[in-house]
């Protein structure tokens, strides 16, 4: 069993957003989304949905962003 960083995707209240993706990324992404499938039992029906999880998985972890938030008070989350 593959030790992937995302968990399952939950559903929430979407903001759309329009990006542009390298060819090679998406195909990584589509490889990936076959993984995550096969670990969680059933297949991720869009590779696309992976994006939004992997953006927070990134921006939770990142230190030198988590430091400069706590730096700058004014740099909260929208949420």
């Amino acid at each position: 069993m593959a030790k992937l960083k995302l968990g399952p995707i939950v559903d929430d209240k979407p903001v759309k957003v329009t990006v542009e993706l390298p060819a090679g990324l998406h195909r990584d992404l589509v490889a990936y989304a076959e993984i995550l499938g096969r670990e969680a039992g059933k297949p991720l029906a869009d590779p696309v949905r992976l994006i939004v999880p992997m953006l927070e998985r990134f921006i939770a972890t990142d230190r030198g962003f988590a430091a400069a938030r706590k730096t700058k008070g004014s740099l909260k989350s929208p949420e």
